[in-house]
């Protein structure tokens, strides 16, 4: 937090880097790594929805922690023994510990972890994507989509750059502002931001080009989560996503979208929100709304152009130890 009570992000992650020849940093080895993520957590989402996407599930293997944690780490209190079935830990930052003894920052996810070492590799959300993207391509399934084209980067960067800024850490800047002015500016921001896409979404697609790409990556899971935790936990309540319609159709594409809507678990998202800030919620309540079933209403998103996948093809199912619960989506 800085003096004004604005929150600051702490962007310091361990930042290693892969490379598909092993030139610098890692190489690329199926089933060297794993994926550790969380679902309650967008940035660990967007992460999720890539591998899913370009079909590394058989290449990168997932773990999974619970919805919650304290100041000392996630666990994996969800696997037998609430021990990570391939890196033997209950508590992540074992991980981080391996890599730097006596780590002393914040332990997040998503992270990439080398199973021989036990180490983790990275923890920087805002490579890992573009490493899968770029370096993984050896691995990536027959019908992979490009999600991040060479002639689109720089607008793609440039409209990350907006959404990261005012939208993604935007929330939060609302949710753990401690005084008014810091709250105020945070929320304006926001909502400008959300206005401006409304306007950009509402004779396109998607956010780039006629394609999926990187840019809807980095924006859905904030939108996703936005009903059901930021408008109340985090006070960002000028409106809802749903009162917004051509924000609220394009997130309802993406989620009838394979790859999107089957990575986030709801139930977690509002159980990690909800148990884990009880600065802000003290009771410890996890709200029973909102509804989802309007998830699954027709978007007429198509009606706009576009090829969700370009010249490549929808991913298969998610692995059947992967899926969510029925009961924790819209169904």
């Amino acid at each position: 937090m800085s003096k004004t009570g604005e929150f600051r992000r702490d962007t310091k992650y361990l930042d290693g880097r892969f490379t598909a020849d092993g030139r610098e940093g890692w190489p690329v080895e199926a089933q060297r790594y794993r994926l550790v993520v969380a679902r309650g957590c967008p940035w660990a989402n967007r992460t999720m929805i890539v591998r899913r996407l370009l079909g590394l599930e058989g290449a990168l293997s997932l773990g999974i922690c619970g919805p919650t944690h304290d100041w000392r780490s996630w666990t994996f209190d969800l696997d037998p023994g609430e021990k990570d079935p391939v890196l033997g830990i209950h508590w992540l930052r074992e991980a981080y510990e391996k890599a730097v003894p006596d780590y002393d920052r914040g332990v997040t996810v998503p992270a990439i972890v080398d199973i021989p070492s036990g180490a983790v590799v990275t923890a920087d959300f805002r490579h890992i994507t573009l490493d899968l993207e770029s370096e993984w391509r050896a691995y990536q399934r027959p019908g992979a989509p490009d999600l991040y084209p060479d002639a689109l980067r720089g607008e793609i960067e440039e409209v990350g750059d907006l959404v990261y800024k005012d939208v993604n850490n935007g929330v939060y800047r609302c949710g753990f502002a401690t005084t008014q002015h810091a709250y105020d500016d945070a929320y304006r921001a926001l909502f400008a931001r959300l206005d401006w896409l409304e306007e950009r979404l509402t004779t396109r697609r998607y956010l780039v080009g006629d394609t999926i790409t990187e840019a809807d990556i980095r924006l859905w899971p904030t939108l996703a989560r936005f009903d059901a935790v930021y408008h109340g936990h985090f006070k960002c309540n000028r409106n809802k996503l749903t009162e917004m319609p051509a924000l609220w159709a394009y997130a309802r594409d993406l989620f009838q979208t394979p790859g999107f809507g089957d990575t986030i678990d709801f139930v977690q998202t509002k159980q990690h929100y909800y148990l884990v800030h009880k600065n802000l919620n003290p009771s410890g309540i996890v709200p029973a709304g909102p509804d989802l079933s309007g998830w699954l209403t027709r978007h007429h998103r198509e009606e706009l152009g576009g090829r969700p996948f370009g010249d490549g093809t929808p991913p298969g199912p998610p692995p059947e130890q992967e899926r969510v619960p029925a009961s924790h989506t819209a169904h």
